[in-house]
């Protein structure tokens, strides 16, 4: 039988080591008893950089933002009991945005389930559908070949976060005690692991060849949104782009809006123009091919679900159908750079000039109107765009914020890169996510969130201590949004959907050590954000008045869906 004071330590180790061999080289620990071989195998493993975050629930979202700046796995690790249900949140965010986890929760052992035991709550298959796998590990044992199933496991385990779909995957490990030996433990022999090699998948020929000639010639429309990590598609997609003379309308988080690509045919907007009635009539496409999730803006989505009959083309190679309109006529299962390059390796015809035009056109008259009285949200994006230098990152939050983003930032030729947890488009975790990704190197980091979403991961702020990051809040009272939606004309309205919190945000700013500045326009956020970018964790609240934001918004859709 198994010693489980000598075996423990070996088994998290073999499995911690196993993890790091194949590649995961970040891990994310809340405190606990339970889970102690797993927690010392991750801080003494020389591969791995280790955070402690005691909330599980901000841990799990700061695990999200490493995942999501490192392109790569990050491993997760807490007790029993409630504690990996704090994780939930996260798991549907990475689930449903494919952003790789490893989900190490430590648990009772079998004897002690199902008994009254304290601390046994059942957390096999504890996250349902969200997780891309889930492995319940027997109770720890040395024997040699059990020690090598383990490792084979662990690099299955790092297999499935990231192929075909990225997302979480979960490891239920319980643990008998005394959980540690009392002297000095072993650490196992380093031993290879399985080596995964992952395909680049392009059309057939035949396939590629039909498409091009399908597209050739054709007043088509691009339409890219989130969830293309791969650094080579913004190149690939402006070569397809400028050969066809067809208009791209990107997504803030298709990060094709900034960077040394060319962007002569790429749009950002389309949420003001595409408001004018007639306008699917006058910019009608003989095709639509879309890379990536949804876009965020509802006026593209209408104009989208509107063309009835048009060939709508989806590309995706993760397995999923991203067709929520249910306006696809065909999906394309390859990858969106390889895809690209093909079809522009075969020399498509390209539209008459006239095609991209008269989207050009469009852009500019709605620059120019955005540009006439902007609200004050439109004026912040202005100068975080502006000021930002290359190469930094922009978390955004939802609600306005994602949509103030994507109807105001423009274009560039500066390097910037666009972040945020749009697959469930929650509130919850924004703090933290922005810090894992400040934590993971990509500084500077500014977040753009609203004061409902700081408010609501305000214990995250424990991890801004020696990270260079600045959160803007953008504080119109509470739930904005809902000043635009139907809502608004309920009597209850502001209690149960506005939500005003009439917090003093500086509190928590001098609480968790964050230089805090309250501003109230344009003109004293840009020097304000200036300050911030020179290093340390800040806090930019930026005040609000709601009403007077609302009814800017109003005039300047108003003025762009006038003829």
């Amino acid at each position: 039988m198994s010693d489980p004071a000598r075996d423990n330590l070996p088994w998290a180790w073999t499995l911690i080591d196993a993890l790091a061999a194949s590649g995961v080289a970040a891990a994310v620990i809340s405190p606990g008893s339970r889970s102690t071989p797993l927690a010392l195998a991750c801080l003494r493993h020389p591969g791995l950089a280790t955070w402690v975050q005691v909330d599980e629930r901000s841990a799990a979202f700061f695990a999200l933002g490493l995942a999501k700046a490192r392109q790569q796995p990050v491993v997760l690790v807490c007790t029993s009991g409630s504690a990996p249900a704090h994780w939930f949140p996260a798991v549907i965010e990475a689930d449903m945005g494919g952003t790789p986890l490893i989900l190490l929760s430590a648990d009772r052992p079998p004897e002690l389930r199902g008994c009254g035991a304290n601390q046994a709550t059942d957390q096999n298959r504890l996250f349902g559908s969200h997780v891309r796998a889930f492995h319940e590990l027997p109770c720890a044992d040395g024997a040699a070949d059990r020690l090598r199933w383990l490792r084979a496991l662990a690099a299955q385990v790092a297999d499935q976060s990231r192929w075909p779909l990225a997302g979480p995957v979960h490891v239920n490990v319980p643990l008998r005690e005394p959980l540690l030996p009392e002297g000095p433990w072993p650490v196992p022999p380093a031993a290879p692991v399985a080596a995964v090699s992952y395909p680049v998948m392009a059309l057939p020929p035949a396939a590629a060849q039909g498409l091009a000639d399908e597209l050739a010639g054709g007043r088509g429309l691009i339409v890219c949104g989130a969830g293309v990590s791969d650094p080579e598609f913004p190149a690939a997609l402006a070569d397809l782009a400028d050969k066809l003379a067809c208009p791209v309308l990107a997504d803030p988080l298709a990060n094709l809006r900034f960077g040394a690509h060319s962007n002569d045919s790429l749009l950002s907007r389309y949420d003001a123009f595409l408001r004018r009635a007639g306008i699917a009539e006058t910019l009608h496409p003989a095709w639509v091919l879309r890379f990536g999730a949804m876009p965020v803006s509802k006026t593209l989505q209408g104009f989208l679900d509107g063309l009835a009959g048009v060939p709508q083309l989806l590309v995706d190679c993760g397995g999923r159908w991203p067709d929520p309109l249910h306006r696809a006529s065909r999906l394309l299962r390859a990858g969106p750079a390889a895809l690209c390059r093909q079809i522009a390796a075969l020399a498509p015809r390209a539209a008459p000039p006239s095609w991209l035009a008269a989207f050009a056109a469009e852009e500019r008259r709605a620059a120019q109107l955005a540009a006439l009285d902007p609200p004050p949200e439109a004026e912040v994006v202005r100068v975080l765009t502006e000021l930002l230098p290359a190469g930094a990152t922009l978390f955004c939050g939802n609600s306005m914020a994602i949509r103030d983003l994507d109807a105001y930032s423009g274009c560039g030729v500066k390097a910037l890169r666009m972040v945020a947890n749009r697959g469930a488009s929650g509130i919850d975790g924004n703090v933290s996510t922005a810090l894992g990704l400040a934590a993971a190197g990509a500084a500077p980091l500014v977040a753009l969130l609203g004061d409902l979403a700081f408010y609501h991961d305000m214990n995250g702020l424990a991890a801004a201590r020696g990270l260079d990051a600045v959160f803007v809040v953008l504080n119109n009272g509470g739930g904005g949004i809902f000043e635009y939606l139907s809502q608004t004309g309920l009597e209850e309205f502001e209690r149960a959907w506005l939500t005003p919190l009439e917090l003093d945000f500086s509190h928590a700013a001098a609480l968790h050590g964050l230089a805090y500045q309250r501003v109230s326009g344009a003109a004293d956020f840009l020097p304000a954000l200036d300050h911030a970018l020179q290093g340390g964790a800040h806090l930019i609240e930026v005040r609000v008045d709601r009403m007077a934001s609302v009814a800017k918004h109003r005039a300047y859709w108003l003025a762009a869906a006038c003829a």
